[in-house]
């Protein structure tokens, strides 16, 4: 199985970086694509395959597109060889950049449930039901709630993959939103 994250932002901004490199860890190197790279390769090479193309220029077969608005959900049953990302900062509430962003993209669409995920969730998600999982079998937390000082906190609306009671994040993730204040 292959993992496409489709480069949608206009750089690599620090916090995708941070996101791509857990991609990376989570699937292994070999197993990541990132499309839609104009600048700034060097800062993916070491994370998996780098691409200039957009995925639609790369006329994949048997790719599925992970959308929000898809009917069906991801299950592993399912037999790709290529699930599609879209690598985007998620607003909220959500815009339907991914929709947007894949317009005319000819392959089959599943979700990942309805509620927004960050990319490498949604990887590590698409990941753990390729492995056997099944959807509804995986614990989330949707919110996530970091603490700051005493009487503040930042609230992340976004949904979190849960192992042994803990949301699973990216390696520096909850220092990198209080330093940035996402607040």
């Amino acid at each position: 199985m292959k993992y496409i994250i489709e480069h949608i932002d206009p750089e690599i901004y620090d916090w995708s970086l941070m996101e791509y490199k857990h991609i990376s860890k989570v699937v292994g190197k070999l197993n990541v694509i990132f499309t839609n790279i104009k600048n700034n390769k060097d800062k993916l090479r070491a994370l998996g395959r780098v691409e200039e193309k957009q995925i639609k220029e790369l006329k994949l077969k048997n790719a599925c597109l992970l959308d929000p608005k898809a009917e069906k959900t991801l299950n592993p049953k399912d037999n790709f060889d290529y699930l599609i990302f879209g690598g985007i900062l998620g607003d909220d509430p959500p815009q339907g950049r991914t929709e947007k962003a894949f317009t005319g993209l000819k392959c089959e669409k599943r979700n990942l449930g309805s509620v927004q995920m960050s990319t490498n969730t949604a990887v590590l998600v698409a990941k753990m039901i390729v492995d056997g999982r099944k959807f509804e079998e995986i614990k989330f937390v949707d919110e996530l709630v970091i603490p700051v000082q005493e009487g503040e906190e930042i609230i992340l609306p976004y949904r979190f993959v849960v192992k042994n009671g803990k949301p699973v994040l990216a390696d520096g993730y909850v220092e990198f939103v209080k330093e940035n204040e996402f607040h």
